[in-house]
């Protein structure tokens, strides 16, 4: 299996259909999706363009649909929810479809949106992606990070190099392509006894701290391999638990 990780959307080559992609949003989009799956919604369809997003939501009854959104960390005017997992509990989104747009997750999930198999990965579902890649067993993966309004991510770099390292431990036969790959895993060997601060000591976890007390979101986002869910895209920009 050949692994690569491109930090951000714009670094993901042109021109290429992957065969297997994976998008990471520690803090918060793919974590958030994780949980809103894990309890109970029916489906989670992300856009990049929040009116976008409202037009295809007007196609569903009230109490089919919840609206997910933030920009720069802070709910988005008139939606139902901001990009915590903790707010999309079992009460919220059960039976649901959640509409979500989020500063820079979304982007790199309609990035690769073409691709053949298409999961997104949080660290509480770290495990969960890593058997479902070992059962599918693509010859190449690209792990695709989200950034920060296009610029390098600490915390996505740290959750990439966990799942290269977990496949490294279990499958003898899985290549590192590119230096951005290895670096992660050597972030994720500095930090795998620490995941919460490094969350903290991120830029965007900085950010977060500074608009709010965000700690049950770090500890909710630094939680390792506690989730089973597995997101995966079934439809272009729709996830469902797999």
């Amino acid at each position: 299996m050949k692994l690569s990780y491109f930090y951000v959307a714009a670094d993901v080559p042109s021109g290429i259909i992957p065969e297997s992609s994976v998008v990471i949003d520690v803090l918060r989009a793919t974590t958030t999706i994780a949980w809103a799956l894990e309890n109970g919604a029916d489906s989670v369809q992300v856009f990049a363009d929040v009116d976008e997003l409202k037009n295809h939501a007007k196609n569903f009854d009230d109490k089919e649909k919840i609206l997910v959104g933030e920009r720069g960390g802070k709910k988005l005017d008139g939606f139902d929810l901001g990009n915590s997992p903790l707010g999309v509990s079992t009460e919220r989104v059960k039976g649901k479809r959640v509409f979500m747009s989020t500063t820079n997750g979304t982007r790199s999930l309609h990035r690769v949106r073409e691709s053949k198999s298409l999961y997104t990965m949080a660290l509480p579902n770290r495990k969960a992606i890593a058997e479902r890649l070992k059962t599918d067993n693509p010859q190449e993966v690209w792990i695709v990070g989200s950034g920060w309004e296009g610029s390098y991510s600490l915390e996505d770099s740290l959750a990439a190099g966990a799942l290269a390292s977990l496949l490294m431990d279990q499958l003898e036969s899985v290549h590192i392509l590119n230096d951005e790959l290895m670096s992660s895993i050597a972030l994720w060997k500095t930090w795998e006894n620490d995941v919460e601060g490094c969350l903290r000591i991120a830029s965007h976890g900085q950010r977060l701290a500074g608009i709010g007390n965000h700690d049950d979101d770090f500890a909710c986002c630094a939680s390792l391999d506690n989730l089973s869910v597995i997101p995966k895209q079934i439809e272009m920009g729709v996830l469902r638990s797999n």
